[in-house]
């Protein structure tokens, strides 16, 4: 054996004995999320069969790559993906705003996430009414009925929200939503009052005046418009859990809160950028501590190692204020693949970046920024999720502060040949109320000789809605012993069933 063979082969056995980092071990709970935004026309124009051809699609390559939850734009301009009411159909479906598809879109993306496994989070924008006040509104819109209700900043036009009727008509457009549809969340991005523009005032003097003076706020502008955003929340959260307790209220806030530098009390980042408590008037920090939001996704778009606003030190700001509520971090994928890793430039931050979400304590997993630039798989980031960080099913994460009771068992677990082939087959376990009622089923597979530890990720072979799974028969000479456990809708999990099979 010459010098160099040697050298190889010790090369080969060094790397084989290296432990995996913390970023490709999977978890067996973690939020995989993407948000799927609408604004940018990508649905327009379709017809019914291309919307949902197009959308299947999408969810077919997304859950290859582990992600368990789509967060989708509904409600991008005060209008509707879906038939209202309230308000017109989005000009984003068919290109004028309130003329109908002639269908449900939102009932059909809902039925399509949950058949891949996948919660569906109703995103909508709270405030925003046009992005452009050259686009004509719906005759129908709430504006022609109430225009003392809206103002103009700049080329947009917004609900003010410091009326009382615009925060009641909010409340009423999300009881609409989560009365007539199956959606697991409520979401909010970083929209609250609109990111400043250099030089202009948002024009709500007239407002303050009425409204804030006699509420005491006197000389206290920002205070006021804090305290309508924060009113806004209250009560959407109370409004949700009174029309259907398990349906969560989540937001995703610009990532920076204050910049220490401005906070009195000390609670900030050292950071130097906007801020979301100063000039969004959003004071998140509040709503988890009042426990009026359920999960929280600040938007950590930056860069690891950046001046102003480096990833790694507000990753770990925000995981020391999370206030006992899950936490998920939101990734820019675009700009995650463009920067180089600090410590090794040949490759991206990618992986340090999903280290840490998984390393860094209170935090429970991602939402990708966005579902479109994830599917064109810049830098292979789509690919890496499936074959590297996310390549084995995980369960999203627990919220059992709204309820802790796991269903119970599956029944009736066996197997059968059938015209589909063999199949694992289970019934549904009994249930007297909705919260326990189990929506999904966890599929874990063991060796006959491994220990079932239903704690190791990487024995489960799939998560599904379905009371049944197709198995891969072989020759029908190894044995295996196959796992069922029920989730409920808050992903509480019952006790196992196992089946010894021949495969």
């Amino acid at each position: 054996m010459n010098a160099l063979t040697r050298y190889i082969l010790c090369t080969l056995l060094i790397l084989s004995c290296v432990a995996p980092s913390q970023a490709q071990v999977p978890k067996k709970r973690e939020f995989r999320g993407v948000w799927i935004h609408t604004l940018n026309g990508d649905y327009q124009g379709k017809s019914e069969q291309q919307f949902k051809t197009y959308f299947n699609s999408q969810l077919d390559k997304l859950q290859k790559a582990g992600i368990n939850a789509v967060l989708f734009q509904i409600r991008p301009e005060a209008d509707a993906f879906y038939p209202s009411t309230l308000e017109p159909w989005s000009r984003f479906l068919t290109g004028t705003q309130g003329v109908s598809p002639g269908w449900d879109p939102l009932a059909f993306v809902i039925t399509a996430c949950h058949a891949h496994n996948m919660e569906f989070h109703a995103w909508i924008n709270p405030y925003r009414v046009a992005l452009d006040t050259i686009k004509p509104l719906a005759p129908a819109h709430i504006y022609y009925k109430h225009p003392e209700w809206f103002v103009t900043y700049g080329k947009q036009m917004f609900f003010n929200p410091g009326i009382p009727e615009c925060r009641q008509f909010i409340n009423d457009v999300v009881k609409d939503i989560v009365s007539k549809y199956d959606v697991d969340a409520i979401h909010m991005d970083d929209y609250f009052y609109p990111y400043p523009i250099a030089g202009k005032e948002f024009p709500d003097e007239a407002t303050f005046e009425k409204y804030g003076i006699s509420a005491g706020f006197a000389g206290e502008k920002d205070n006021w418009r804090r305290s309508n955003v924060n009113l806004l929340i209250r009560d959407i959260h109370q409004t949700i859990h009174e029309t259907k307790p398990w349906v969560k209220f989540g937001i995703s806030p610009f990532g920076i809160y204050r910049n220490k530098q401005n906070a009195l009390d000390g609670i900030g980042s050292n950071t130097n950028g906007l801020q979301c408590y100063d000039q969004l008037y959003a004071d998140i920090l509040l709503w988890l501590r009042n426990k009026w939001i359920d999960y929280a996704v600040p938007q950590l778009y930056w860069e690891i190692g950046k001046k102003e606003a480096d990833y790694e030190t507000l990753i770990n700001w925000w995981a020391a204020y999370s206030y006992e509520r899950p936490l998920f971090i939101g990734q820019d994928i675009v700009r995650t693949v463009k920067a180089p890793d600090l410590q090794n430039p040949a490759i991206n931050q990618m992986n340090r970046k999903i280290e840490l979400s998984r390393i860094t304590q209170n935090v429970q997993g991602n939402c990708y920024w966005s579902g479109k630039a994830l599917l064109d798989n810049p830098g292979n980031a789509l690919t890496e999720l499936e074959v590297k960080y996310n390549k084995t099913p995980a369960i999203a994460p627990v919220f059992d502060f709204i309820d802790n009771k796991a269903p119970k068992k599956v029944r009736g677990l066996k197997v059968k040949w059938t015209d589909a082939g063999y199949l694992l087959l289970w019934l549904q376990p009994k249930a007297k109320e909705e919260m326990d009622k189990a929506t999904n089923y966890v599929i874990y597979r063991f060796g006959m000789k491994e220990k079932v530890n239903l704690e190791d990720p990487t024995h489960i072979i799939a998560i599904t809605p379905d009371c049944f799974y197709r198995l891969p028969y072989n020759d029908g000479h190894t044995k295996y012993r196959y796992v069922i456990t029920a989730l409920d809708r808050l992903h509480n999990e019952s006790k196992s069933k196992a089946k010894k099979i021949k495969l």
